[in-house]
């Protein structure tokens, strides 16, 4: 790996937990904020001291299951089953606090739900922003479920989550659980959330052996892997989590990997190939009893041979180092090297790494305002117009094309044929971006809406439905229109002249009970 430029190095912080008054232990810890989704299953209930809540109210598609699998924890017992349609996505949606960040964490477990040996590969989607391809393959072999963590921020009342299918998926998507759970202000506050999230690569405490640390020890019920069990029991009575911006839970630092006394600790960590990215990456580290006895643990830290961080002074008050932005790439070495002035040996206790993920961006809110409502007028209509209209572009919702760049605004809509009835919101002419709208051989009742906002409208196609009442005048002032298919409606009364003396515009009415009307062209 070449060296990071020197603007990674300043965004290099420590964070000392200076605080000497810890919390009082025998107070219950209250379970994390936020929203624990049991998929598919048909009630809710508590688990562990956890709310998990089943899911028909966030999702509208997909099928329940329940797994062939005797003695599976209550959350995997059951799986909601989507339909394998390429590069449809069918979504969760749940509403959030806008501005604040939350721990998002889907877990997988097949059980053969798809009748098949291998279970499925498919993509996971969190609003407008691809996170990742889920594979559990490896994971389902060795009979054990599969989970994904990443950190996103609320940018509205509401946030997604969706399943789509990708070119390797072979059978339907699933899902055993999905949580959404806030975090404090101050966890991982040094990302750009607006431009950003993090995708959880590892999460291990070190030289621990035990199962996975979670609520109630985290707050968040963030999960913490063991790695290496070799590792010392240790006790620091100064030692609280209060002042760590990122909150770990004071259990991981009661273990720790360690080496002699004037010898480096070398890490291969996080586990695994690393594609070439950015990452963020916490190291926690705290002296326990030996510092009592007035010894000294001060290290350089390098990752990959890069310096890190140097002299680091760990004391029983604890201390974190982190960055915000640093490139990885293949396998990952950690060396903690002793100084030449630190009578202990170096140590570390836990460490956090995630891929900072640039967000995939937004469909502007007018269009997908506009959109709801126009779904909401809809009866029947495509049961994948969940999630963000326009993002992932191969994601967008079926009848839906989008533009590019910074601007994502929605310019047509094709949804000839596609069978659904209902009226025609009048929230359409809020999709200013418009260029062509085709609703035509539906089953549209009620008045056509005023749509002379739409001022790039060049085509208009709502022929072969059941629309009533008289043709808006208001279409004649829209300036670009050169194809208005109204014909075999219920539309009454005159065709306005606006549209009868426009200049290049073909216009088809016929099959009405319009008083006049030009002959068919």
């Amino acid at each position: 790996m070449s060296r990071p430029p020197p603007l990674l190095f300043l965004r290099l912080s420590l964070l000392l937990a200076l605080s000497l008054l810890a919390p009082s232990l025998s107070q219950p810890l209250q379970p994390p904020s936020g929203i624990l989704i049991d998929c598919g299953a048909a009630a809710s209930a508590t688990v562990n001291g956890l709310r998990w809540l089943a899911d028909a109210p966030f999702v509208s598609s997909g099928a329940p299951r329940s797994l062939p699998v005797a003695n599976l924890d209550p959350p995997l017992s059951t799986v909601r089953s989507f339909p394998n349609r390429l590069h449809r996505k069918f979504c969760y949606v749940v509403d959030v606090a806008r501005g604040s960040n939350y721990m998002v964490r889907s877990t997988y477990f097949y059980g053969g739900v798809n009748g098949r040996p291998d279970p499925p590969v498919f993509d996971q989607i969190v609003d407008g922003t691809l996170w990742t391809v889920v594979n559990t393959t490896g994971d389902y072999s060795e009979g054990d479920s599969t989970y994904y963590e990443g950190v996103f921020m609320a940018q509205g009342k509401t946030m997604s989550f969706c399943l789509g299918a990708n070119n390797y998926t072979e059978s339907d998507p699933f899902i055993s659980a999905l949580e959404f759970v806030q975090l404090s202000d101050s966890v991982y506050n040094s990302t750009d959330f607006g431009s950003s999230a993090l995708s959880l690569v590892a999460r291990n405490s070190f030289g621990y052996s035990g199962a996975p640390i979670r609520f109630p020890d985290d707050q968040f019920d963030r999960l913490w892997e063991p790695f290496g069990g070799n590792g010392s029991f240790k006790t620091s009575n100064n030692l609280t989590v209060s002042g760590f911006w990122n909150l770990p839970p004071l259990k991981v630092f009661e273990t720790e990997l360690t080496a002699p006394a004037s010898q480096p600790l070398e890490l291969q960590w996080p586990p695994g190939l690393l594609q070439n990215a950015s990452y963020y990456i916490a190291l926690y580290f705290a002296n326990g009893h030996d510092s009592v006895a007035g010894g000294s643990r001060i290290q350089n830290i390098t990752v990959n041979g890069v310096p890190y961080y140097s002299n680091l002074n760990v004391t029983s008050d604890g201390v974190v180092v982190f960055s915000s932005q640093w490139r990885l790439n293949g396998l990952t070495k950690i060396n903690l090297v002793p100084t030449s002035g630190s009578t202990l040996g170096p140590s570390i206790n836990a460490g956090e790494v995630f891929q900072v993920l640039p967000l995939g961006g937004r469909t502007h809110t007018r269009d997908v305002i506009a959109l709801e409502k126009l779904k909401l007028s809809l009866h029947n209509h495509p049961i994948d117009w969940s999630g963000d209209p326009c993002l992932p572009q191969q994601y967008s919702w079926t009848g839906v094309t989008c533009s590019q760049g910074r601007r994502i605004r929605v310019v047509t809509l094709n949804l000839t044929g596609m069978g659904f009835s209902g009226s025609l919101s009048p929230y359409v002419a809020n999709m200013t971006a418009l260029t062509g709208i085709w609703l035509g051989n539906n089953r549209l009742y009620g008045p056509i809406p005023n749509l002379s906002a739409l001022k790039n409208l060049e085509i208009l196609h709502l022929n072969d439905n059941q629309l009533n009442g008289p043709i808006p005048s208001s279409l004649g002032a829209i300036s670009g229109l050169r194809e208005l298919f109204l014909q075999n409606n219920n539309l009454t009364g005159q065709v306005p002249s606006s549209l009868l003396n426009k200049p290049r515009l073909t216009l088809k009415v016929y099959g009405n009970g319009l008083m006049s009307a030009p002959p068919p062209r």
